[in-house]
């Protein structure tokens, strides 16, 4: 589904990652850790073809990354939902149009659409905030809304930069617990995070592989730390 073949990605004359060769499998669940500033940001960002490798080479759902077009990244898009560190709204919109937007960019909203919204909406509990304005939700409603923005083109991979890094423990076991669900539907799951007690939680729940970067490499560290 994803796969590394020594990619390498550097913003200066030193990589800040390299060597990268692995397989994201179709169904799996992946944690990302490391230190701040390590690089789990710009792995993520190498998996949805926002940023190239300067070396090596990295297949996406089957596709060269470098042999997109723009064509070809706008699709992978589609498949590949994100849920990013620092969500980004437009404020003037209410929350259920702000989940829409990918649908309303693509072309695709249609009736039947409106109904799967409101049931997406009802799962990630924002029911009764589906007209409330971003800046009136919390930390977490904005999470569990940039989570349903994430995923309502039905992605096949879902990447989570830091989705609980700025919420209370309860909404991040309640975050997690929504990411989980979305494996078991088959989803590919991708965390990025540096809550080793949100990866302990995830134990019981889910068969997860973590992956370490430190020093611009990726280990595995298995499913217990």
């Amino acid at each position: 589904m994803i796969v590394m073949e020594e990619a390498a990605y550097g913003y200066g004359t030193e990589p800040l990652l390299a060597d990268l060769s692995l397989q994201l499998q179709p169904g799996s669940f992946h944690f990302l850790t490391g230190p701040s500033g390590a690089g789990k940001t710009t792995f993520l960002k190498l998996c949805y073809a926002e940023l190239l490798p300067t070396a090596g080479r990295i297949q996406l759902l089957g596709v060269d990354a470098a042999a997109l077009d723009r064509d070809g990244v706008a699709d992978l898009r589609r498949r590949i939902g994100v849920v990013h560190q620092d969500c980004q709204f437009l404020d003037h919109l209410p929350t259920s149009e702000n989940i829409a937007l990918p649908l309303t960019v693509s072309g695709r909203a249609t009736p039947d659409q409106a109904a799967n919204l409101s049931d997406l909406v009802s799962w990630v509990g924002l029911k009764s905030r589906a007209h409330a304005l971003p800046p009136e939700l919390s930390g977490g409603e904005r999470q569990r809304a940039a989570l349903a923005r994430a995923i309502i083109m039905d992605p096949d991979v879902i990447l989570a930069d830091e989705p609980t890094g700025n919420v209370d423990w309860d909404m991040s076991l309640r975050l997690l617990q929504l990411l989980v669900e979305l494996n078991r539907m088959g989803k590919t799951v991708v965390i990025a995070t540096h809550d080793l007690a949100l990866i302990r939680a995830a134990k019981s729940q889910v068969q997860a592989r973590v992956l370490r970067i430190q020093g611009g490499h990726v280990t595995v560290a298995g499913a217990d730390l």
